[in-house]
């Protein structure tokens, strides 16, 4: 009964942390400390949590430098654009006939929208590299967490035989 009340107290004092928002300035172990869990290695599993989040870090680190650099293109699409619109413009203000400013307007047309094609292929490549970057940590980790808990319910096992 002593043990149960000490534990109901660790809990309390768990939850009182959580509601005030000091849930990370806790050890979970600690809060869980004296609890009988039948089998299961505490430590084991708090690693394994721990290099979970590591992965999920790691997989948005990945991802929000693939958006930055992302940004950064779309930016320099846009830069370009608008210096080859201006040079397009003071082209236009040059003396010429109407037929040799139509053939300007059509070759830059064109060059415009080809332009537009390569960046849009170049920024969704870039997006699917991230996007690959990102899920390959993750699924590494899932892959290695599944491994562990294998191993936890074979070591589980033998314990209680």
């Amino acid at each position: 009964m002593l043990q149960c009340s000490k534990n109901l107290i660790n809990l309390q004092n768990g939850m009182t942390a959580m509601v005030n928002g000091k849930f990370f300035e806790t050890e979970v172990g600690k809060l869980f400390a004296g609890f009988p869990f039948a089998g299961l290695d505490v430590e084991a599993y708090m690693t394994s949590q721990r290099k979970n989040l590591e992965a999920l870090t790691q997989a948005n680190q990945l991802a929000v430098q693939g958006f930055q650099e992302l940004a950064k293109r779309q930016v320099e699409f846009a830069r370009t654009a608008m210096d080859e619109t201006s040079a397009l413009v003071r082209g236009w203000s040059e003396t010429g006939t109407a037929e040799e400013r139509l053939q300007k307007q059509a070759a830059f047309a064109k060059q415009a929208l080809e332009k537009s094609v390569e960046g849009a292929r170049e920024l969704v490549e870039l997006a699917g590299k991230t996007q690959t970057e990102a899920f390959e940590v993750l699924t590494k980790r899932f892959s290695e967490s599944i491994d562990e808990w294998g191993t936890l319910a074979k070591k589980a096992k033998t314990q209680r035989q």
